[in-house]
């Protein structure tokens, strides 16, 4: 099991800047990638402040645990096989590091998979960090985001500088997984 500190930035942006950005900046092509989501059917894992995923990208796959760390997020990632995504979206989840550390945060390890987020993203270096552009679709919406990882919290005056520079007034973006419950609680969900 792998762990990291993840320390990120996020601004939700309208198309035409996600454009504007994207012309200015030229990342790398974007690739697709599939975010499927778990919890409890009570969603026992958000009220902890966490979120259990299983994201697909280039023909890999990892389950990902994230839950608050004194300094942004404390991610716990393990490698899947198809056969075991295959497997966890039918309802039978792979046994490993990631879902004994889920099942302890959420007092269960009764999950379910309540949905899929995909995104459209390209990614570069950016002073000492990495600028990613993310196009996301789920439950009928969509949205473009900037984000911005850092090492640690000076980061964010890299990205404000950023948002400056390109006339972007700074729109806190929830993290995925929030604005993926969000939308499924308009949509007759928890």
């Amino acid at each position: 099991m792998n762990e990291e500190i993840e320390i990120e930035f996020k601004c939700v942006v309208t198309k035409a800047q996600f454009d504007d950005l994207v012309a200015a900046f030229n990342p790398e092509p974007f690739r697709h990638q599939s975010n499927h989501y778990f919890d409890t059917i009570d969603f026992l894992l958000k009220e902890a402040g966490s979120a259990l995923r299983i994201r697909e990208k280039g023909g890999r796959a990892e389950m990902t645990l994230k839950e608050p760390a004194e300094t942004g997020l404390l991610e716990s990632t393990v490698s899947l096989s198809q056969d075991e995504v295959k497997d966890a979206l039918s309802g039978s989840l792979p046994h490993n590091k990631v879902i004994n550390r889920a099942a302890e945060r959420a007092g269960s390890a009764r999950f379910v998979h309540f949905g899929t987020l995909s995104t459209t993203r390209a990614e570069m270096t950016y002073k000492d960090g990495l600028l990613v552009f993310d196009h996301s679709t789920y439950l009928g919406q969509e949205d473009y985001e900037i984000e911005y990882e850092a090492k640690d919290a000076s980061g964010e005056d890299v990205f404000h500088q950023l948002l400056t520079k390109y006339g972007i007034d700074y729109k806190p973006a929830e993290n995925k997984i929030r604005r993926f419950y969000h939308a499924l609680t308009q949509h007759g969900g928890n």
